[in-house]
């Protein structure tokens, strides 16, 4: 059951005592920095990192999920960093490295004992090469210590009532462009815009793969004929259109997590 586990968890985060939460904003970790306020209250603090391939909307949600709460929040204002400028397909473990080694120096500088993250027990089983730069860097993960999956969370969220517990998962833009492409703010704009074309036309959690000049939609299967029999599919073809994709093409396969990844291209 979901409360065994939350029970599993609050003793983690208890033994922790004190410690910086890396706040994305996402459901995961707006539940672990709930949870963690509520137990510790002000030995504790989320801190979001705004990197030049997070969604601006994000930010904004992080922090207003932060203030509704009354929950201690800081923002790190960090550059491109050089090594994964390349988008290399191990960007991830490389991203996690630099990202999270700077959330240790804040911690150390605020006096915060510990660092931990939202990757839930989920992650564990999925091409997630970034937890393997967590555990070199000490960094815990007690919502994936204590078994609790995203399904688990949405549940425990949404028996406090809290909106956030239907919010689509969200990652980084960088996992919209192929590896070893050079990534311009440029690439990274387009995305963004469309992606929140998306979000603003009612299909939410909708992904926009970029290839060059083309625009590869993925979205719910359940969209498809509503994409691409209504009036919506011109207004796709016109919106993207504008914000400078020359081809808008629909993903048959439909959404899917990291459909970069090779063991996610096989026939």
């Amino acid at each position: 059951m979901a409360e065994n586990k939350r029970d599993r968890l609050d003793h983690l985060l208890n033994d922790l005592n004190s410690f910086v939460v890396g706040f994305s904003g996402g459901v995961d970790s707006s539940y672990l920095l709930l949870r963690a306020h509520s137990l510790l209250n002000k030995k504790i603090m989320g801190v979001t990192l705004r990197t030049p391939y997070m969604p601006d909307s994000e930010i904004k949600e992080a922090s207003e999920f932060a203030r509704s709460h009354n929950i201690s929040h800081s923002i790190i204002d960090l550059s491109f960093p050089e090594p994964i400028r390349n988008n290399p397909p191990d960007r991830c473990y490389i991203c996690k490295k630099i990202l999270f080694g700077q959330l240790i120096s804040f911690a150390a500088d605020k006096g915060f004992s510990h660092v931990v993250d939202g990757s839930n027990a989920d992650d564990a089983k999925s091409h997630r090469p970034g937890i393997r730069a967590l555990k070199e860097l000490g960094i815990r993960s007690p919502l994936m210590e204590a078994g609790l999956t995203k399904q688990d969370i949405r549940d425990l969220l949404d028996a406090e009532g809290l909106t956030i517990a239907s919010k689509p998962s969200m990652a980084c833009l960088l996992t919209r462009i192929p590896y070893n492409t050079p990534v311009s703010s440029g690439m990274i704009l387009m995305v963004e815009q469309a992606e929140d074309f998306f979000r603003t036309s009612g299909y939410p959690g909708t992904r926009v793969r970029i290839h060059g000049d083309l625009a590869r939609i993925e979205c719910n299967p359940a969209n498809f004929a509503k994409m691409t029999q209504s009036r919506d599919r011109e207004l796709i073809i016109s919106g993207l259109k504008k914000i400078g994709f020359r081809y808008v093409s629909l993903d048959l396969e439909g959404y899917r997590s990291g459909s970069y990844d090779p063991e996610n291209n096989r026939p």
